[in-house]
C-alpha cells in the first residue's frame, strides 16, 4: 500500500477544494484530522482529509491544507467553522493531534513520513502490508 500526503495549500481558498474532496468521496472517507502546532511562534492548524485506499492500486491519499489556519484556541475562523460543519454533514468526528511543525524537519517529505508514522502508530491509517 502507498500512503501519501497531497498538499493543496495552506488552507486559504484551497480549503474549499479540501471540503469538496471529502464531500464527493464520502463513500471513501476514512477520517478528518486537525493537526495543531506552533510554527515561528504562531499557533497553527492543518486540516487533513483521509480517504480509504483505492481498489485496485492500494493508494491511500491524505489531502492536507498545511499550517495556514489559526489554532482555534487563538481564533475561531470561518475556515475552521467550515471544517467543523463538514464533519457534522458527514457524521464524522475530527481527530485532533498536536504535532511538530514542518520546519522542524530538514525536508517536507520527512515531515510527512513523521505524520504517517504517528497516524499508523495510533491506528488511524493501516500499517504497510
Amino acid at each position: 500500500m502507498i500512503q501519501r500526503f497531497i498538499e493543496l495549500g495552506e488552507g486559504y481558498s484551497d480549503i474549499y477544494e479540501l471540503i469538496e474532496i471529502a464531500k464527493s468521496n464520502r463513500h471513501r472517507l476514512s477520517g478528518l484530522f486537525a493537526f495543531h502546532t506552533t510554527k515561528d511562534g504562531k499557533a497553527l492548524t492543518s486540516f487533513v482529509v483521509v480517504l480509504h485506499p483505492t481498489e485496485p492500486g492500494d493508494f491511500q491519499p491524505l489531502y492536507i491544507c498545511r499550517e495556514g489556519i489559526p489554532h482555534p484556541s487563538v481564533k475561531i475562523t470561518k475556515r475552521y467553522e467550515l471544517f467543523i460543519d463538514l464533519a457534522k454533514q458527514l457524521n464524522q468526528e475530527i481527530i485532533h493531534l498536536d504535532v511538530k511543525p514542518s520546519n522542524f524537519f530538514a525536508d517536507l517529505q520527512l515531515y510527512y513520513q513523521h505524520l504517517i508514522g504517528i497516524m499508523r502508530m495510533n491506528r488511524f491509517i493501516p500499517p504497510l502490508q
